[in-house]
């Protein structure tokens, strides 16, 4: 499941409204998340409280190595959309896309976007719904029976059921295709494709994996 923010208009300098960024989550990745840190914490606090000897230093480092691992993989996934282009923030990246490099936003075993190059980008923060991975699987056996599958792109819409029994990542699938339909001849959605490493997060996950490795080497 998704939450996609409403957009909500504020003045732009030129007098034109502008919109603030459609946000895209999965609120069970978020709620699994919160829980699995809260019972990181609770273990943590108690094993650096009561532990002895080495405890304490093995628990620092086990704390700094899975607490960021926790964040990227639940809490921090998420898509950033407005007029002009789509910011993803996955797990250890975050790339941002301009609509008019955007080739495809396709919905297979995961959904992903191609850019115009070729390049592929999972976006973690939609998981493929059930009716997704069908209509994925059902393409590649038509594809292995020599078939005319379609791909990895999306079913003709007139295919699609009544948007209200669909699931909320195919309708926030639908909307990234509406405004990239709109805004890839923008003035602003030209550009390059822009990648940028979560050092935040690999920061501190390669300092407790370094320190838990150290402990571990000097018995």
């Amino acid at each position: 499941m998704t939450s996609p923010d409403p957009q909500s208009p504020a003045p732009g300098s030129d007098g034109d409204p502008q919109y603030k960024d459609r946000v895209y989550r999965s609120p069970g990745g978020i709620a699994g998340g919160v829980l699995l840190l809260a019972l990181a914490a609770w273990l943590g606090i108690d094993a650096l409280i009561r532990g002895e000897g080495r405890v304490p230093w093995m628990t620092l480092a086990a704390v700094l190595l899975v607490v960021p691992l926790l964040v990227a993989f639940t809490v921090r996934p998420a898509i950033f959309a407005n007029d002009d282009r789509m910011r993803i923030r996955n797990p250890f990246r975050v790339i941002t896309l301009p609509w008019s490099q955007v080739a495809v936003l396709r919905a297979g075993y995961s959904n992903e976007v191609l850019d115009e190059s070729g390049r592929k980008y999972q976006m973690w923060a939609l998981p493929v719904s059930l009716r997704a991975r069908k209509r994925a699987a059902s393409r590649q056996e038509k594809a292995a029976r020599g078939g005319s599958g379609r791909g990895a792109g999306p079913a003709p819409r007139g295919a699609e059921p009544v948007q209200d029994h669909r699931a909320s990542s195919d309708r926030a699938m639908d909307e990234l295709r509406e405004l990239q339909e709109k805004g890839a001849s923008a003035p602003g959605a030209q550009g390059p494709v822009e990648v940028r490493w979560a050092y935040e997060i690999l920061g501190p996950a390669g300092a407790g994996a370094l320190l838990l490795v150290i402990l571990l080497l000097v018995g």
